[in-house]
């Protein structure tokens, strides 16, 4: 059953990878109208979700950002499949970074980086990253359960260069990685929220007390690599910028955890800046009221 519905999705899937961005955009806008107001696509978890860390802004407001996001999600969606087909010029010119040299001089000083960014604006294009460093680029990610939809986000994400790492062998690989002297660069999506029963630690996000991964900030600890915070804007429709932000360049000199609070302030820095863009169907705040004593 998994090969079939594989098979039935992916020429669709390939169709929509050749088609012009204007042409992809229109599509987006028909799938918005369908999810949006057909669907109704994880609506309830996206307004509990808004009134809970904007309670400041009025319903009409809250409103406007929910269907902006939709917008938004549905973009990348479709960005996502157009990866398939898009050339490494045109993804360059759509996803642009400002300050490189923060990345350039720890790589000068022969030092491995892990890069923590949260889901927010656009994670798919981040692999546009891997024509500006010297470093080997991996992206940690948890696999889908259909095996050839999980082979086909492979080879969609290692298609410029990045190699894609499951978290149940992260520690393993970037641990060998040290061992070889190989200069390597992790990227981390770090702001999903973990089992309680396996949770270390618990802090505040937007207003609200929550359990927080602290895997990516145990690894930098662990093997002395400096954090480095991907800050992702969205310029306009399809077009991306990042700006990074060392967070701790000596993660073992500083005390635990400030590093993830740390992450936390600036995630909470884009939201605030504009919410739209971040990943409001995740179900963050779930445990909120789970709080050990």
């Amino acid at each position: 059953m998994q090969l079939l519905v594989y098979l039935l999705a992916y020429p669709f899937l390939w169709l929509i990878s050749r088609l012009p961005f204007p042409i992809v955009y229109m599509l987006s806008t028909l799938v918005y109208q369908l999810v949006y107001y057909g669907i109704g696509y994880r609506k309830k978890v996206v307004r509990e979700n808004l009134k809970l860390v904007l309670p400041e802004k009025s319903d009409q407001e809250r409103r406007v950002i929910e269907k902006r996001f939709y917008q938004h999600m549905c973009d990348m969606f479709l960005e996502m499949i157009k990866t398939m087909g898009i050339s490494g010029k045109e993804l360059q010119k759509r996803f642009v970074f400002n300050n490189l040299e923060v990345l350039h001089q720890l790589e000068a000083k022969e030092k491995s980086i892990m890069l923590l960014f949260p889901h927010y604006a656009s994670w798919e294009w981040v692999i546009a990253l891997d024509a500006h460093i010297k470093s080997k680029g991996y992206a940690i990610y948890q696999p889908v359960q259909n095996p050839y939809f999980d082979k086909l986000i492979r080879r969609i994400r290692e298609k410029f260069g990045t190699t894609l790492i499951a978290t149940t062998e992260t520690k393993e690989i970037v641990a060998q990685n040290r061992l070889k002297g190989r200069l390597s660069m992790y990227g981390i999506l770090s702001d999903q929220s973990p089992m309680v029963s396996r949770t270390k630690y618990w802090a505040p996000f937007m207003g609200i007390t929550v359990p927080v991964h602290v895997g990516a900030e145990m690894l930098c600890k662990g093997l002395d690599l400096p954090a480095v915070y991907l800050k992702v804007e969205k310029r306009k429709r399809g077009h991306y910028q990042g700006t990074f932000k060392v967070l701790s360049e000596t993660p073992k000199s500083v005390p635990d955890f400030e590093i993830t609070d740390a992450f936390l302030r600036e995630v909470e820095a884009s939201i605030s800046e504009a919410p739209e863009y971040y990943f409001w169907t995740h179900k963050r705040w779930k445990h909120r009221n789970k709080t050990p004593k």
